[in-house]
C-alpha cells in the first residue's frame, strides 16, 4: 500500500503530494532521455490521452540512478516535451536506488512483480501502477507500458 502524503517535488520546482492523486489510477514510472527504453514515453503519452479523462495518470520520476538520464530539470522537461510530445506530470531528477532513495521509492520497491519478486529498481521504465486503493502492481522495465497484462491491468482499476 502506497501511502498519500509523500512528498513530491516537480520537474518545474513546485510541490506536490501523493494526496494530490488520491482516488486515481496512478502509473510511476521511472524515466530516462539516454536509454533503449527511452522509446517507452510514446505509449506512455498514449496512455495518458487514451485514460486521463477516466481518472488515470502517469507520473514520470526522471532518474540518474543508471546514469542515464539528463543533467537537469530544464533538459529533461525540454527533450520530454519536444522529442516525445509528453503532458503527464514528472518529478524532478530523483533517486530510486540507493542510499538516497526517495520515499516514494522506498515504499514502491516493496511490492512484487508478477514473479512474486519486490526488491530494488532493476532498470529504467519499471512501471507501478498504484489502484485508487493504494495497492501497487509491479511491472518490469521490459514489459511495455501498452502490454496486454498492463492494458487490463489499467481497465481493471480504472476509477470511473
Amino acid at each position: 500500500m502506497l501511502s498519500e502524503n509523500v512528498e513530491l517535488t516537480m520537474l518545474d520546482g513546485s510541490q506536490r503530494s501523493t494526496a494530490d492523486f488520491a482516488g486515481q489510477l496512478v502509473m510511476v514510472v521511472n524515466v530516462a532521455s539516454r536509454c533503449g527504453l527511452t522509446p517507452q514515453y510514446e505509449a506512455l503519452e498514449q496512455l495518458q490521452k487514451k485514460y486521463q479523462d477516466r481518472g488515470f495518470t502517469v507520473l514520470g520520476v526522471p532518474s540518474g540512478s543508471f546514469k542515464q538520464e539528463l543533467k537537469d530539470e530544464g533538459a529533461i522537461g525540454e527533450y520530454c516535451s519536444t522529442t516525445w510530445g509528453v503532458t503527464f506530470p514528472m518529478t524532478a531528477k530523483t533517486d530510486v536506488n540507493g542510499r538516497k532513495r526517495h520515499e516514494l521509492y522506498k515504499q514502491l520497491v516493496k511490492a512484487k512483480d508478477s514473479k512474486g519478486m519486490a526488491g530494488p529498481v532493476m532498470w529504467n521504465f519499471e512501471k507501478f501502477l498504484v489502484t485508487p486503493k493504494g495497492e501497487i502492481l509491479r511491472f518490469r522495465p521490459t514489459t511495455k507500458p501498452d502490454a496486454p497484462e498492463v492494458i487490463e491491468a489499467i481497465e481493471a482499476n480504472l476509477p470511473r
